[in-house]
């Protein structure tokens, strides 16, 4: 333990909110999942958050933790249990500007974190949507708008602190919790709650941002041609492409983001893109990376859009893999698909330097159902795609069950993460017990 922190003193586990208050509406739930939980924790400091965990662990109450923002798994809530809402623990530092080091509290959602670091002509490279929240992304991965330059979130955490199930408040880094910082780059979750985060933010104001439209046909050849396009692309640019099917049509909505403000780079980016098949560039400008998850994402989280999540990691789209994304877009299950690209900066990263052991692959296919589609649903229209699939995102999986553990955190990593929860976390509170 680093001593520097210590144990919290005991506090109260700051304001709760319970079903009889006029609030718990706008703090039961998250942005996929309606929840009715015991009691809501909205902690200010290290020690609130300890005592909640306490106040869990002596109450036999099941836990959950929120870092304020989206939750698109649904693990930010419970039913009867108890729910520690970090939102009010929002706070973003620039530390250092020199070597671009910011500190920022686990319930600030990246909004918030792009509009304060944008005046110092910093980033950090984080999700697709302004809100969500910092604390979820940052110990599970973090797949963006630039993670093929700049790499996963994970990667460009420094340091990190949390408040263990025992009280504690500990800061780790390479230097102090060597193996509490590895398991918090991925697997955060089940070894403590993070309350902050010290980042290595990059230099950066201005990219380019495109939206272009693709015919999909039945084989997938689109899908194809943009794996091979990527393959040679500059790591400046990162795609991320909804499929969606109204009737014998599928069509592919591809974002593409360039990290640069060079208008000649971004052209020389582009450009490709426009060849992968029947293709509309719809908009091309240079936009400040801020825009991309805007202020106006910011929103409460009610449970307005209910659905299911799974998804799975691609090395290469081949031919097979491309038609069974495609027959699923097409199938009777209406499922929302995505595909975002990784590969560049991931792939720099040791497999083993982090709970994110996932660097050879380059795409993340996502798949989303929604009422009256359920699990089930979603299921069968995802087993001809999971054959193709090596590996899986934490953060994108409804139903976190053993498989989807393995898939997550396979072999040799899987049990370094089970051995670190259980070390840190030895009565499994953050885990159901388990």
């Amino acid at each position: 333990m680093n001593p520097a922190l210590g144990t919290v003193p005991p506090e109260p586990a700051g304001k709760l909110v319970t079903p009889a208050d006029s609030g718990y509406e706008q703090v039961r739930s998250t942005y996929t999942t309606v929840g009715r939980p015991a009691v809501v924790a909205l902690p200010e400091s290290p020690g609130e958050v300890a005592a909640a965990l306490l106040m869990a662990r002596d109450r036999g109450l099941p836990l959950a933790v929120r870092s304020g923002g989206h939750g698109l798994s649904g693990s930010a809530t419970n039913n009867g249990g108890l729910v520690i809402d970090l939102r009010r623990m929002n706070g973003i530092e620039v530390l250092d500007r020199g070597n671009r080091l910011v500190r920022v509290e686990a319930g600030a959602r990246w909004a918030q974190v792009a509009q304060a670091l944008s005046p110092h002509g910093l980033a950090v490279s984080s999700g697709d949507h302004g809100n969500v929240g910092v604390g979820g992304l940052a110990t599970g991965g973090g797949v963006g708008w630039l993670v093929r330059h700049f790499g996963l979130t994970i990667d460009r955490v420094r340091a990190v602190e949390v408040v263990l199930t025992d009280g504690s408040h500990v800061r780790a880094d390479a230097d102090d919790e060597p193996d509490l910082l590895w398991v918090m780059r991925g697997a955060g979750a089940g070894a403590g709650v993070a309350v902050a985060f010290e980042f290595e933010a990059v230099e950066l104001r201005d990219v380019g941002v495109a939206q272009l439209v693709a015919s999909v046909d039945p084989q997938g050849r689109v899908l194809r041609r943009l794996d091979s396009v990527l393959k040679e692309a500059p790591r400046e640019l990162t795609t991320s492409l909804m499929l969606s099917s109204q009737g014998p049509m599928t069509s592919a909505f591809i974002t593409a983001v360039v990290a640069t403000d060079s208008r000649a780079a971004i052209r020389r980016a582009l450009e490709p893109l426009l060849a992968i098949g029947d293709v509309t560039l719809q908009q091309a400008v240079v936009a400040p990376y801020a825009s991309l998850v805007p202020p106006y994402h910011l929103h409460a989280n009610t449970g307005q859009m209910p659905s299911t999540t799974t998804n799975g990691l691609m090395t290469d789209i081949t031919p097979d893999a491309a038609r069974a994304i495609v027959g699923a877009v097409s199938g009777p299950t209406p499922a929302l698909f995505q595909m975002r690209s990784l590969g560049g900066a991931v792939a720099d990263v040791d497999p083993s330097a982090t709970a994110w052991a996932h660097r050879r692959q380059r795409f993340l296919v996502i798949a989303s159902s929604f009422p009256p589609y359920g699990r089930e649903a979603l299921a069968e229209a995802w087993r001809p795609v999971a054959e193709h699939t090596d590996g899986a995102y934490v953060n994108f999986e409804s139903v976190p069950d053993k498989a989807s553990f393995d898939r997550t955190y396979p072999g040799p990593v899987g049990a370094r993460v089970t051995a670190l929860w259980k070390r840190y976390d030895p009565e499994g509170l953050l885990r159901g017990g388990g």
